[in-house]
């Protein structure tokens, strides 16, 4: 990859070379021909013995098309889409003639399972290649939108969990209205998403993804397990079924990650003594459950589950496909609370109330007065990210004790932050202003009110489970699924752990009643569960 910056990716040796290339065919490739092109829905991995290829971004109404770098002899073809499914969104071309190595997508995957020094070399290079390619290329995928606007900040969640390489256009900028006015969009129709030259309006995740060619479509290989929940349990329960040998896709309503995809800052999570944030993490399993073959498929709505045939129960989608598999792990979590109070709802969709206290979420909040509301680790973990890109953060806490539900490292670093004040036993119960929030009331022990000024109210005030789909299978009262010792008497003999009341059905992370709401216990949920899958296949 010859260009720049990207001259810096790992670089395959003669060695490595030579035995990547016993994985494919060589082929002669003529000058001018086109190995793949925007478009298509998949593409070949290459490797360059002579020929030399272009890869380039198409020409658009408005620019000419550009070469984003060119491949010689020794270099190979191929980024992070090979594995995500993603359609292609770049075209290549061969301008010198000569000779190369075709790989298909079934013997890359072996690649990676077998060449262990290959596959880490190729996978950082893809992932490279991947942000390289975000910063020359990301009118592949050309987002505009008011800033502000909750719409607007899901869809940049979204293709940044991704990695999905975009550039993004406020709508209130001279490239943002230039770029409406060039393609007729008004501004009731934002956000909206350019792809390949469509444009797509009132632009959702699920549009976006259908465009890009990420959404589940039938047929290929007999599924083994399917993984529904893409959060810490989901992803680790994927990524294990993966690397022991099961066919596996995983599914997820929103994106990836989950509430822990939200969180600033995780700081007790094993191997991360400087701490990682939340998408970091996410994004890290996502490429880790690609390397092992998963099928990842995201946003994908699932409507229920059908558990009439105890040995191939069968997941199905809002959409009417059915995903007959063999086993099922559930991990689909909660969702957010939300407070019931007077026009929650309308500051929640100008994007004033939020549920996260990522990059994205806090960006524009300096020096500005906001609320936290929650006495968990995610609160403080949000009031203090918040407070240290320059915001004055009001924490507001129903409790007496600020250290009742939240761990002491966090207390401690907020009782000492000059900038957050915390206010307990209180609670919210108006919020006031025009188009966006101005202040909330709030109201203290003994009924007292007073008003504080507020840009933006990030909540954390717990969940409720997402198991409504999980129909036929036996829930506590609150809705959390019943596992293992859990179960009601002679449910299973003996249950296996993580096993629901449905013999091949399990459920992992916060969706399981009793779970410690941790990010490391959700990941050893997930990896946990996957044993007990192949205990019950094991059954057959």
């Amino acid at each position: 990859m010859n260009d720049g910056a990207a001259q810096r990716e790992p670089v395959l040796d003669d060695e490595q070379f030579r035995r990547l290339a016993e994985y494919g065919q060589v082929e002669h490739l003529e000058a001018g021909r086109v190995l793949y092109a925007s478009g298509d829905d998949s593409y070949d991995f290459f490797l360059l013995l002579t020929a030399t290829v272009d890869i380039v971004r198409d020409a658009t109404a408005i620019e000419p098309e550009r070469l984003i770098y060119q491949g010689g002899p020794g270099d190979y073809l191929g980024e992070l889409n090979l594995l995500t499914g993603q359609n292609v969104y770049l075209t290549a071309r061969v301008v010198t003639a000569g000779t190369a190595v075709r790989i298909g997508a079934a013997r890359l995957r072996r690649v990676l399972a077998e060449q262990t020094d290959i596959a880490d070399l190729l996978l950082e290079a893809f992932r490279e290649r991947r942000e390289f390619i975000r910063s020359v290329a990301g009118n592949a995928l050309e987002i505009v939108g008011r800033p502000d606007a909750a719409e607007t900040l899901e869809l940049r969640t979204y293709v940044t969990q991704l990695l999905l390489p975009h550039s993004w256009l406020d709508a209130t900028s001279p490239p943002g209205r230039s770029l409406m006015t060039s393609v007729g969009l008004a501004e009731d129709e934002l956000p909206a998403a350019i792809v390949g030259g469509a444009v797509l309006r009132h632009a959702t995740p699920g549009t976006i993804a259908k465009a890009l060619g990420l959404t589940y479509r039938p047929g290929g290989r007999p599924v083994d397990l399917v993984v529904v929940g893409a959060g810490p349990a989901g992803l680790a329960a994927a990524v294990y079924g993966a690397s022991e040998g099961l066919v596996t896709v995983l599914l997820d309503r929103g994106g990836l990650g989950g509430q822990a995809a939200k969180s600033s800052r995780i700081e007790n999570y094993l191997g991360f003594p400087e701490g990682v944030s939340g998408a970091s993490l996410t994004r890290l399993a996502m490429v880790q459950a690609l390397k092992f073959g998963v099928r990842i498929h995201s946003p994908c709505a699932v409507a229920g589950l059908d558990i009439s045939d105890d040995r191939q129960p069968a997941v199905l989608l809002e959409d009417g496909s059915r995903i007959e598999c063999r086993a099922v792990i559930a991990a689909t979590g909660a969702h957010y609370r939300r407070l019931d109070i007077p026009q929650w709802a309308t500051f929640e969709k100008s994007g004033c109330i939020r549920y996260a206290a990522t990059e994205l979420d806090i960006r524009g909040y300096e020096n500005q007065p906001v609320t936290v509301v929650g006495g968990a680790n995610s609160a403080g973990q949000a009031a203090l990210s918040l407070a240290a890109h320059g915001a004055t953060v009001n924490l507001i806490i129903r409790g007496a004790d600020l250290g009742a539900r939240m761990s002491s490292y966090l207390t401690d670093r907020i009782r000492a932050h000059s900038r957050i004040e915390v206010h307990t036993g209180s609670m919210v119960r108006e919020l006031t202003g025009d188009d966006t929030l101005g202040s909330i009331v709030v109201e203290r022990p003994g009924g007292r009110r007073d008003r504080l000024a507020c840009r933006a109210l990030f909540c954390f005030i717990g969940a409720d489970p997402v198991s409504s789909w999980l129909a036929g299978v036996a829930k506590d009262d609150d809705g959390f699924v019943l596992t293992d010792s859990r179960l009601p008497a002679g449910t299973s003999d003996p249950p296996l752990p993580f096993q629901t009341s449905a013999p091949r059905v399990f459920a992992v992370g916060d969706l399981r009643s009793g779970s410690t709401k941790r990010v490391a216990t959700a990941v050893g949920d997930g990896a946990s569960a996957v044993s007990s899958v192949h205990a019950a296949l094991a059954i057959d």
